[in-house]
């Protein structure tokens, strides 16, 4: 069945008003009618099995037919900081990262991150990532989707004491021959825990960063013996985590 997230506000009772661009796909682009059924989403992890009642050319509505609890998270809730990189490679990493599981999306600008975003602009930089990770949270049977902000260094620094456990994506770790401590670190945790994962630009992180970091708690870790690009660390650490929690 299809699946669309909708606000949770809409959820208040047993039928729900559908939004125009839902309407719109499921009139137009499935050519469906009312009787239709599909999956509605609140974000929270819960799945509405719905039965389309009304449909008309910008508005509908549905009958909730059934409430579950979703069975595709992660068991840990995992947050991605990620420096920002070149090019389109972040939205590469949202949509990517989505399907992988991850609950929270930072951007930062570390020392050596040769991309900046202008203050303006973010706004609507992180308006399409939104998008982009919705339409990935709703391929990938997600039943949430990741939260997105542009943060600064020093937030991203105060933030770490907020988790069960803090992972950096550090190569010099890799290049001195380190490949235990990322394993170690997820067998350690625990269904519910808060994992933040800190992955860096193409040039990797300036030793001050990782210092001050290691100093709140965070664990500087490779990620096997090769280095990895930017783009593809964070895809690596959340397949990672999957593997260590849910397939073994």
């Amino acid at each position: 069945m299809q699946r669309y997230f909708l606000p949770r506000e809409s959820f208040v009772n047993d039928t729900v008003t559908l939004p125009a661009d839902v309407v719109h796909h499921i009139g137009t682009v499935l050519r469906e009618t009312p009787g239709y059924r599909m999956v509605l989403l609140d974000g929270t992890g819960l799945e509405y099995e719905a039965e389309v009642m009304m449909l008309e050319k910008k508005m509908g509505t549905a009958r909730v037919l059934e409430r579950r609890q979703a069975s595709t998270e992660l068991p840990i809730e995992v947050t991605l900081a990620y420096a920002l990189p070149k090019g389109d490679k972040v939205e590469l990493v949202a949509q990517k990262g989505t399907e992988l599981g991850m609950h929270h999306f930072w951007l930062f600008e570390s020392k050596r991150s040769v991309a900046k975003w202008d203050t303006k602009k973010a706004p609507k930089k992180i308006e399409r990532l939104q998008k982009i990770m919705q339409e990935a949270a709703e391929q990938s049977y997600r039943a949430v989707v990741p939260m997105c902000q542009h943060i600064t260094p020093r937030e991203l620094a105060d933030r770490i004491d907020a988790f069960d456990a803090v992972v950096i994506a550090y190569e010099e770790e890799a290049k001195q021959g380190e490949q235990a401590a990322f394993a170690t670190v997820l067998q350690a945790l625990q269904p519910g825990a808060k994992l933040l994962l800190i992955v860096g630009p193409e040039g990797g992180f300036d030793e001050d960063e990782v210092n001050e970091w290691t100093v709140r708690g965070a664990q500087a870790c490779a990620f096997g013996p090769r280095i990895l690009r930017s783009e593809t660390a964070p895809l690596y650490a959340l397949a990672a985590v999957s593997y260590a929690l849910e397939l073994n």
